[in-house]
């Protein structure tokens, strides 16, 4: 997986330094108008790492994200 930004040029994604084979998929996230997503740099990568990461199926159930939160409590 690759992390890359760029721009919209001519109604096309035009990435910085980053060249992708033809035909390659990729995934696009995009700030809203009323900047309701604001990521830094860092957090974009993060999310896609995560992101990927529940794709192959390395995901914790919600019950035990709980349990963990309510463990955390004591």
């Amino acid at each position: 997986m690759k992390v890359a930004t760029g721009k919209v040029v001519g109604g096309k994604v035009v990435l910085e330094g980053v060249s992708l084979e033809e035909g390659t998929s990729v995934t696009v996230l995009a700030k809203d108008d009323d900047g309701s997503l604001e990521l830094t740099p860092e957090q974009e990568a993060e999310l896609l790492l995560s992101i990927a990461e529940a794709d192959r199926g390395e995901t914790v159930s919600a019950e035990e994200v709980l349990a963990k939160l309510v463990h955390r409590r004591g």
